[in-house]
């Protein structure tokens, strides 16, 4: 049993570190799309939730997983995709968050609820000036959007609320 939870231990501390495809300044499980790592029998089992069901990145998630698990010794590993409850950008740890900041990206702040205001428009993370505007709506990747700055002109990507 012992040598169960060391391996469920360091199983997870592989799973931990795998990096997104789309957004490598996060690990996935920082990003919130790790769900679980468990143990059934002698293969290990992970779950993720892609950020959205359409995502072009979900094969490659699954088989940067398996090939990091590879690595580590587990032969016997099975990726599951669970679409249910959807990911929400609520799961985003503070590490992700600090980490998209730091590289220029807005992380996804609070959606408020009302239908008399619109969302403040994110604040420019080099210059920190709320004077930014969408431009597209997708941005280098299909969850993010992409913003400009009117200060600065520097062009950036938000990560999309949802």
């Amino acid at each position: 049993m012992v040598r169960l939870r060391a391996d469920l231990e360091a199983a997870r501390e592989v799973v931990a570190e795998v990096v997104d495809p789309e957004l490598p300044m996060v690990t996935l499980a920082d990003l919130g799309v790790v769900r679980g790592v468990e143990l059934e029998d002698d293969r290990v089992v992970v779950t993720l939730t892609p950020t959205y069901v359409a995502c072009p990145a979900t094969a490659t998630m699954k088989a940067d997983v398996r090939v990091a698990l590879a690595r580590a010794g587990f032969d016997d590993v099975e990726v599951r995709t669970v679409l249910a409850p959807a990911w929400s950008t609520d799961w985003i740890s503070e590490r992700g968050r600090q980490a998209l900041a730091g590289h220029g990206i807005v992380p996804p702040g609070p959606v408020p609820l009302t239908l008399t205001t619109r969302p403040e428009p994110p604040r420019c993370p080099q210059c920190d000036s709320p004077e930014t505007r969408e431009v597209s709506r997708f941005g280098a990747s299909p969850c993010t959007s992409f913003h400009v700055c009117s200060s600065c002109g520097e062009p950036f990507d938000k990560v999309k609320e949802l």
